[in-house]
C-alpha cells in the first residue's frame, strides 16, 4: 500500500463526517449507500467495499438482493441487471486478490 493516499484520505474523512451526523444504525447506512450505488451505476470496487462493510454489521447477500428487488420499479431492470453484474465482478475481484500470494502483492 502506498504511504501517500490523498484521495482515500479525503474519502475517509468525508465518510467519517457523514457517519457522525446520522442517527441511522450502521446496517441502515450500508443499505442506503448500497441503494445509492445502484442508482448511480457505481463501479464493481464500490460494491465490494460496501458489501464488506455490510458483512461487518451483519448484513447478508440476501439483504443486498432485497435492496435490488425494492429498487427495481424505481431504477428499472437494466440498472438492476447492470448492478448485479458489477456486484459479481466486485466479488470476483476479491477472490482474485485473495488468490495472490504475499510475493504477488508487493
Amino acid at each position: 500500500m502506498p504511504d501517500d493516499t490523498p484521495v482515500m484520505d479525503v474519502l475517509s474523512v468525508m465518510t467519517a463526517a457523514s457517519l457522525e451526523r446520522t442517527t441511522l444504525d450502521p446496517a441502515a447506512v450500508v443499505l442506503v449507500r448500497f441503494a445509492a450505488l445502484v442508482a448511480m451505476d457505481a463501479a464493481p470496487a464500490s460494491y465490494l467495499f460496501h458489501l464488506g462493510a455490510g458483512s461487518d454489521v451483519g448484513l447478508t447477500m440476501q439483504d443486498a438482493q432485497q435492496v435490488l428487488v425494492t429498487l427495481a420499479p424505481l431504477v428499472g431492470s437494466a440498472r438492476i441487471v447492470a448492478a448485479t453484474g458489477k456486484i459479481a465482478r466486485g466479488i470476483g475481484l476479491a477472490v482474485d486478490m485473495s488468490d495472490l500470494g504475499p510475493a504477488d502483492t508487493e
